[in-house]
């Protein structure tokens, strides 16, 4: 659908209806045929006025602790599926209060925990954080199966039997990955831990399944599921993808304030800033799309660095090539920047936050959420 951009104010992150609704169909779709459990992860996604678009298709929520938890069930209106590295007992009870299930990174936390869990006034399903020692995800910041990493119990960790109580295991390996990872990672999971899965009653594969990327091989994942669960007595089996939900769902529009030079490099400096507003791009790191211009430097076009407008030096990006010379006040839309960009955004330097609006199906702009000096004023104390 076309958007006018004139009617979008900056900056601003625009989520567009019709293709996360475009999503939200094929996650049902791979959910149906799998027969399996997709939950939306917070941690990725939580734009929280657009759940009731969610829920249209999909119910469930993963959450990472006391405040998402308590967001799926005021708003994703469902109890959470929850993981933390680290529980607290200042808020596990709020965790509980809005949890299905609960999931422990160590053995530490569920022998502190699982009494507590035990005497609540419902039933909540318990699992245990595992760590298969597999991952091909290469960014060490990203790879939760990197030596040393705190995340997940290891084979040698655990004895014969799973401590009693224990209802499901949980894995996390993937990040933006296909579905044949997630075959090579079944097979280092089913390897180290095969002797419990005729004792569990589900298994959590975690996130990062990209199932809406358009290469993605989504027969595979569906294939891949349906066997898994035929091996292990029709067990059952939730993903609970964050990226997948809002992939190419929408941009963040900004504007030049000012174009400034050194030693022949043109820099143009926007009212949005990369380590505030679109940390992944410096922590992946990545360097994200924009709309109209050429992704590599073009000879005999003119060509710019990106500049942030807070002031850490290395808030900048580039290169990227255009048809005419930029000036103050040209558009810059960035490709694909609601996943993984609200939930990260902060405050940094006082930058102004960018709005958060949609495009509706019906072509026109709702405004869901503009930020003033008191949101950034109450956020210091």
């Amino acid at each position: 659908m076309s958007i006018d951009f004139s009617k979008i104010p900056t900056p601003c992150y625009l989520l567009e209806e019709d293709l996360l609704r475009r999503n939200l169909k094929l996650i049902q779709s791979v959910k149906e045929a799998a027969g399996v459990q997709i939950i939306l992860a917070f941690k990725g996604f939580s734009m929280w006025k657009a759940f009731p678009i969610v829920r249209e298709y999909i119910e469930g929520a993963a959450a990472s602790g006391a405040c998402e938890a308590r967001l799926a069930s005021d708003e994703m209106k469902t109890l959470a599926h929850t993981y933390s590295a680290a529980y607290q007992r200042s808020d596990f009870n709020e965790v509980m209060e809005n949890s299905s299930h609960i999931t422990f990174n160590s053995l530490t936390q569920l022998e502190q925990f699982l009494p507590v869990v035990r005497n609540f006034s419902r039933k909540i399903s318990v699992g245990l954080r595992v760590n298969p020692e597999f991952s091909e995800v290469e960014t060490a910041l990203y790879n939760p199966c990197a030596p040393g990493t705190r995340l997940g119990i290891l084979i040698n960790q655990l004895g014969d039997e799973l401590p009693e109580g224990v209802e499901g295991l949980h894995f996390h390996t993937l990040c933006e990955s296909g579905a044949d990872d997630l075959v090579k990672t079944l097979v280092a999971f089913e390897s180290r831990f095969g002797k419990f899965l005729n004792k569990v009653k589900w298994v959590n594969m975690g996130g990062g399944h990209l199932m809406t990327r358009a290469e993605y091989d989504t027969k595979l994942l569906i294939e891949t599921l349906k066997a898994f669960r035929r091996r292990w007595n029709n067990i059952e089996v939730i993903l609970e993808p964050g990226s997948a939900f809002a992939w190419e769902t929408g941009v963040l529009v900004s504007e030049v304030v000012d174009i400034v030079e050194n030693k022949g490099i043109k820099t143009a400096i926007l009212n949005i800033s990369f380590t505030a507003h679109m940390p992944d791009c410096l922590e992946m790191p990545y360097k994200p799309r924009i709309r109209g211009a050429y992704h590599e430097p073009v000879e005999g076009k003119p060509t710019y660095r990106m500049g942030g407008n807070s002031c850490l030096a290395g808030d900048f990006m580039g290169f990227w090539s255009f048809d005419k010379e930029l000036k103050t006040g040209d558009p810059i839309i960035f490709e694909d920047m609601i996943h993984y960009t609200l939930v990260k955004s902060s405050m940094f330097n006082g930058v102004p936050h960018p709005s958060i609006g949609m495009w509706t199906e019906n072509g026109e702009f709702l405004m869901l959420r503009s930020y003033n000096y008191l949101e950034y004023k109450n956020r210091m104390a």
